[in-house]
């Protein structure tokens, strides 16, 4: 109960240093650049309040379907383990041909691809948090240092014809996080990828996309004990060394928890959000950005050591690079695409 609680308020709260400071993980990275756009816009609250939306959403649909999909996935997870190469292989195309600058997209992909797999085959402990920090966090971070960004009054303004289509963004993830939430090596950030393709999305409708993506590969894999005695996160994994594969008993108490703390946390991120802007409004972004960039630089040293500084630094200055190549910066999770399609076909 305590893991499955922590597991779906971490996915909710998790967005708030994501689009407020820029500091992404695995998940959350793809958030930064529609967050960090809302933000300079003073829609930063806004930007939170929609992944929460589409997390709460996702919730209710998993509570749902949760049964069903339990026999359907147990049915098809032979037949999808041998075609995921290729599902990643079209997505990677459809994301360079729909760009306008195709051979930047193209660059962007395969410099980070290429990254990517090599770090993630360095052996080195906790690959991605260098990897991601660089990519995603610092490069944005010294972008927004050298160009002396202020951040405006955050107001919240939402707008209801959005919430209306709240049905596309969750579509999107519905077809795309089972492919990533039960197989090894994806996760919500490619799912966000090919659910963004599969529903087009706008940069609000984006961000609800990544809420719900988030929180269907989280319980998905609670389901994948149940259904395929697999578990595909930490929490789930954790969960499974405690008392095995379980039974309709557990899973019941498993959604029980799921749709209780889903609602509080609904509540808290929104709570947690306007006492964050109170104080983020009173300090200096460059400096909080500077303050950042400093802590990143030493998070990625203590736990990756000398060779994960280096990778962070390496991160960083392609994150830079594909930046300035003005295309996409969802591009850039090249890094953990392009290293999954390897590892299936080999």
């Amino acid at each position: 109960t305590f893991i499955v609680a922590m597991s779906i308020t971490h996915t909710f709260v998790d967005f708030i240093p994501s689009i407020f400071l820029g500091c992404p993980n695995a998940d959350t990275s793809l958030s930064t650049l529609p967050g960090h756009q809302m933000l300079k816009e003073g829609r930063g609250l806004d930007a939170i309040f929609l992944t929460a939306i589409g997390g709460l959403t996702a919730i209710i649909i998993f509570i749902l379907l949760a049964f069903p999909s339990s026999m359907f996935i147990s049915y098809i997870y032979p037949t999808i383990q041998k075609i995921i190469p290729y599902i990643l292989i079209t997505v990677v195309f459809i994301m360079i041909f729909t760009e306008r600058r195709k051979f930047s997209a193209f660059v962007v992909v395969a410099l980070t691809g290429i990254l990517g797999y090599c770090v993630l085959n360095l052996g080195l402990k906790e690959p991605l948090l260098p990897l991601l920090s660089g990519l995603f966090g610092s490069s944005m971070l010294i972008i927004s240092i050298k160009e002396r960004t202020k951040i405006p009054k955050q107001r919240s303004e939402i707008e209801k014809s959005k919430l209306r289509n709240l049905l596309r963004p969750v579509s999107g993830a519905i077809i795309a996080s089972p492919l990533c939430g039960l197989l090894p090596g994806l996760g919500s950030g490619q799912a966000a990828i090919l659910g963004s393709q599969i529903s087009k999305t706008d940069n609000e409708n984006f961000l609800m996309l990544l809420g719900a993506t988030n929180i269907f590969v989280m319980t998905l894999s609670f389901l994948g004990i149940y259904a395929i005695q697999k578990g595909r996160t930490g929490s789930a994994v954790a969960i499974q060394q405690l008392i095995g594969n379980f039974g309709t008993n557990i899973l019941i108490l498993i959604l029980s928890v799921v749709l209780i703390t889903g609602i509080l946390s609904f509540f808290i991120v929104q709570t947690l959000s306007k006492k964050f802007v109170l104080i983020f409004e009173k300090i200096n972004y460059t400096k909080i950005s500077v303050l950042t960039l400093v802590i990143l630089c030493l998070v990625a040293l203590i736990f990756s050591g000398i060779i994960g500084f280096l990778i962070f630094l390496i991160s960083t200055a392609t994150g830079i690079y594909c930046i300035s190549l003005n295309v996409k910066r969802t591009h850039m999770l090249g890094c953990l695409l392009i290293p999954t399609i390897i590892l299936y076909l080999l």
